[in-house]
């Protein structure tokens, strides 16, 4: 069943997701978020600052992804990044590049204090 396998796929990648941001933030601070019905709105993990949203699959859509993490993360003051791997690939993330910047702003900030 290539569906169920693929959503296997997809919630093992949004665990290990956890795992990583997790060696960041702490463990209570990152959680898979809520995944009901189609899960509009809520990222696929919840974590500090961020809304993500977790692709795994042979030939993942970034940019998709990144709209998604978008629109849904209007309004809430959060940076919408979206976390993708296909098979056989090193993750990487995509982010808009206004917020990196952002991003990278409050960092150099916080290390020059």
């Amino acid at each position: 069943m290539p569906g169920r396998s693929s959503r296997r796929k997809g919630h093992d990648f949004e665990r290990e997701m956890v795992h990583r941001f997790a060696e960041v933030f702490g463990k209570d601070r990152v959680h898979r978020g809520m995944q009901f019905r189609d899960g509009a709105e809520c990222a696929d993990v919840v974590a500090p600052a961020l809304h993500l949203e977790c692709k795994r699959g042979a030939r993942t859509n970034p940019r998709a992804a990144l709209a998604q993490a978008t629109e849904d993360s209007l309004g809430k003051g959060l940076w919408p990044v979206a976390v993708c791997k296909d098979d056989k690939q090193q993750a990487f993330i995509a982010m808009h590049l206004e917020d990196f910047l952002d991003l990278l702003r409050e960092w150099w900030a916080a290390r020059s204090r």
